[in-house]
C-alpha cells in the first residue's frame, strides 16, 4: 500500500490509499485517473521492485517530474517525494512495508535524487519560491559548504520595497494556505460576478472593477474560513486584481524599474530591470487565472487565443507588447511576455546621456531622417530597436505624412499627421486576415511622405523596399540581423520570400539603390543596448554590395565611439563636397562611466 495526497492545479486535494502497482493515466483501467490533455492514456506506473517502490514513465509527451526533475524510471520512493503528472502534484505521505528514509540522501538506486527534501523542486500550484533546479535553468540551490537553502530573488535596485515585501511573505510557511484561500475566493467572485451572463462591453474597466472590490469586501467580511492574523485588506486586493486584471502582474507594471514580465506558468515568473533578470517572489493562483488574464488583454484587439490558434500577439493600452503561447504547444502552461513600454519617451540626447551613442552619431542621425535618407535599424531581441525607430522619428519635420505599420502597435510618434495601420489575424472562418504586405501596398496609396514599418520580416520587405525606391524617401524600417553584413543577407532572403522569381543580382541592385543606412544596434552582456556600427550602402561593385563604415563602437584599449573619417557619399552634393562637416566623422568619444544607465 502507498499513502498519497493528489493535489490539484484548481486548489483542491484529496487523501488516496492504494495498492501496488498503481497504473496513471486517463483510461478505465487506471487505478489513479487522471483528466487532461497533458495526461496520456497510460501515463506512468507505481510499482515493487525488489522491495522498494518506483515510478516509470510510459513515454507521455509532457513527461513525469519527480522533484522538479523529469524522469523516466525514478527510486525508491520515499515519504516526501512529489511526482507532477498532468495538472496533478502526488505527495507521497507513506509507504507501507518499506523503510521510510528521513531525507533523500540515503537514496540509492537508478534515477535517485540526491538533493535533500527542502532542495527538492516544490511544483505545487502555491509554491512560487524556486529551489534552484536545472530544469528552471536557476542558480543551484547547493552552498559552497555543502548545505542547503531555497532560492528568492533579492530586490534588485530599483524595485519598488514591495518585492521585497511579496519575497518575504512567499517564504513564509503560510503562503501555501494564503495561496489556497486565494483560489477559493477567486473562484467564489467569479461565480458572484456571474460574468458569463453579463453582457461587460459596455462596462468600463473602473466600473467592473468597483464593483468586483464591493462584492469580494462583502464575501470576505463573512467568510469564517480565514485565519485572524490575514491581511484582508491585501487578500482582497490580490483577488480582485486576478478576477478582473492581471493579478500579481499589476505591481510589476506600474513598477517603472521593470522592463519586461515573463510568465512561464502560473508559479513561475521572471521580471528583467536594468538590464538583468531576476525571478519574482509572486505568482498567479492557478493555470486558469493565467488564461484568463489572458484573454482579457486579447479580446479588446479583437484577437483571440484557443487550442486552435495557441499564440497571439497583442499590446497593452499603453502600447507595452505582449506575447502568449497556451497548451498544446505550451508544455509546462499558459506562457505570458509583456515587453513593457515606457511611460517617459526618450529623445536624442537622453541616448547620448546614457551612452548609447555620442554627440556627432546623434548629429548625424538626425541629419539623415531631415535629409530624407532611408534608414535601416538592426539588431537583435532585445536591443533597442524599436526605441531607437522612436527617437528618430521624432526627427521628421512636421510638415510630412507619415504612415506606421506594424503587427502589434507599439511606436509612439509625436507627430501631428500621422496614420497607424495594424495587421489582422484571420478570424474563427479562416478569413479576413490582413498581413503587412497588404499593409504596405495600401500605403502607397495614401500619399504619404514616409512610411515607418515596425519591423520587416517576411515579404513586405520587397515593398517597403519598392517604396523607398520610388518617391518615399526617408522612410524607416526595423529588422532582426546580428550585423550590418548580415542585414542585406535577410533583407535578400526576405525578398526572394515575397515570391518574386528574380535573379539575385537584380534583388542586390534593388537592396542598394533603397537604402542608404543601416545603423546596427546591440545589447552588451551587462544590459546596456548601444548603436555598435553606422554604415553607409555605397552602391553595387562586381555583383555584390558595398558599404562603408562611418561610425563604429570600439571595446579595447578602452570603450569609445569612434568616427572612421570618411565623409558619407549620400551628403555629397553636385561638386563631390561634403555637405556635412568633416570633423563630425573624426570623433573619438570614450563610452559615460558608471552614470551611464540602460535604456
Amino acid at each position: 500500500m502507498i499513502d498519497v495526497e493528489l493535489r490539484y492545479e484548481d486548489g483542491t486535494r484529496q487523501a488516496r490509499s492504494m495498492a501496488l502497482p498503481v497504473l496513471v493515466g486517463r483510461t478505465a483501467d487506471c487505478a489513479l485517473r487522471l483528466k487532461g490533455w497533458r495526461v496520456a492514456r497510460r501515463h506512468a506506473q507505481l510499482e515493487r521492485r525488489d522491495g522498494e517502490v518506483y515510478v516509470e514513465d510510459y513515454g507521455a509527451l509532457s513527461g513525469t517530474t519527480v522533484n522538479g526533475q523529469r524522469v523516466a524510471v525514478h527510486g525508491p520512493l520515499v515519504a516526501g517525494d512529489e511526482i507532477v503528472i498532468g495538472p496533478c502534484l502526488i505527495l507521497v505521505c507513506n509507504i507501507h512495508g518499506v523503510a521510510t528514509a528521513s531525507s533523500h540522501q540515503g537514496a540509492t538506486g537508478p534515477g535517485v535524487d540526491a538533493l535533500p527534501i527542502e532542495q527538492a523542486g516544490s511544483r505545487t500550484p502555491g509554491a512560487c519560491v524556486s529551489t534552484g533546479h536545472p530544469d528552471a535553468g536557476h542558480p543551484s540551490s547547493s552552498a559552497p559548504d555543502g548545505s542547503s537553502f531555497s532560492f528568492v530573488a533579492s530586490a534588485p535596485d530599483g524595485f519598488s520595497p514591495s518585492f521585497a515585501a511579496t519575497a518575504q511573505a512567499a517564504s513564509s510557511p503560510s503562503y501555501d494556505m494564503l495561496q489556497r484561500h486565494r483560489r477559493r475566493l477567486h473562484g467564489v467572485l467569479l461565480e458572484a460576478l456571474d460574468l458569463r451572463r453579463r453582457d461587460i462591453s459596455g462596462i468600463s474597466d473602473e466600473a467592473l472593477r468597483k464593483e468586483a472590490h464591493t462584492v469580494l469586501a462583502q464575501i470576505i467580511q463573512d467568510d469564517d474560513a480565514l485565519p485572524a492574523s490575514t491581511d484582508r485588506a491585501q487578500l482582497l486586493l490580490d483577488v480582485v486584481n486576478e478576477a478582473v486584471g492581471l493579478g500579481p502582474l499589476e505591481p510589476l507594471l506600474a513598477d517603472d524599474a521593470v522592463s519586461e514580465i515573463m510568465v512561464n506558468r502560473h508559479d513561475e515568473i521572471f521580471v528583467e530591470s536594468r538590464g538583468r533578470l531576476y525571478q519574482h517572489p509572486g505568482c498567479f493562483s492557478s493555470e486558469q487565472a493565467v488564461l484568463g488574464g489572458i484573454e482579457r488583454i486579447v479580446s479588446p484587439l479583437g484577437r483571440r487565443v484557443d487550442e486552435s490558434s495557441p499564440m497571439v500577439d497583442a499590446r497593452l493600452r499603453d502600447g507595452s507588447r505582449v506575447n502568449a503561447v497556451i497548451p498544446p504547444i505550451a508544455l509546462r502552461g499558459a506562457s505570458l511576455t509583456i515587453r513593457k513600454f515606457p511611460r517617459y519617451r526618450p529623445d536624442m540626447d537622453d541616448l547620448v546621456r546614457v551612452g548609447a551613442f555620442d554627440a556627432a552619431m546623434r548629429d548625424f542621425l538626425a541629419a539623415c531622417v531631415m535629409q530624407r535618407k532611408n534608414v535601416v535599424v538592426a539588431g537583435g531581441t532585445g536591443s533597442g530597436k524599436t526605441t531607437l525607430l522612436n527617437v528618430l522619428s521624432n526627427c521628421i519635420p512636421d510638415g510630412e505624412r507619415i504612415v506606421t505599420i506594424e503587427d502589434a502597435a507599439e511606436l509612439r510618434l509625436n507627430h501631428r499627421h500621422l496614420v497607424a495601420l495594424e495587421s489582422r489575424p484571420a478570424n474563427l472562418e479562416g478569413r479576413g486576415k490582413v498581413d503587412i504586405r497588404d499593409l504596405v501596398r495600401n500605403a502607397l496609396r495614401m500619399r504619404p511622405d514616409r512610411i515607418v514599418i515596425g519591423e520587416c520580416r517576411g515579404g513586405e520587405a520587397f515593398d517597403m523596399l519598392a517604396a523607398m525606391n520610388t518617391g518615399h524617401e526617408g522612410s524607416l524600417t526595423t529588422l532582426h540581423a546580428n550585423s550590418p553584413r548580415e542585414a542585406l543577407a535577410r533583407l535578400e532572403t526576405m525578398i526572394l520570400m515575397a515570391g518574386m522569381d528574380l535573379p539575385l543580382s537584380a534583388v542586390r541592385e534593388h537592396i542598394a539603390a533603397s537604402i542608404d543606412v543601416i545603423v546596427q544596434q546591440a545589447r552588451l552582456s551587462d544590459g546596456r543596448r548601444l548603436v555598435t556600427s553606422i554604415v553607409e550602402i555605397t552602391g553595387m561593385e562586381s555583383g555584390r554590395i558595398q558599404s562603408q563604415s562611418l561610425f563604429r563602437y570600439v571595446r579595447t584599449p578602452m570603450p569609445a565611439f569612434v568616427g572612421c573619417g570618411v565623409a558619407p557619399e549620400c551628403f555629397m552634393d553636385e561638386e563631390g563636397a561634403s555637405t556635412l562637416p568633416a570633423s563630425l566623422f573624426d570623433q573619438n568619444t570614450p563610452m559615460p562611466g558608471d552614470e551611464a544607465s540602460s535604456w
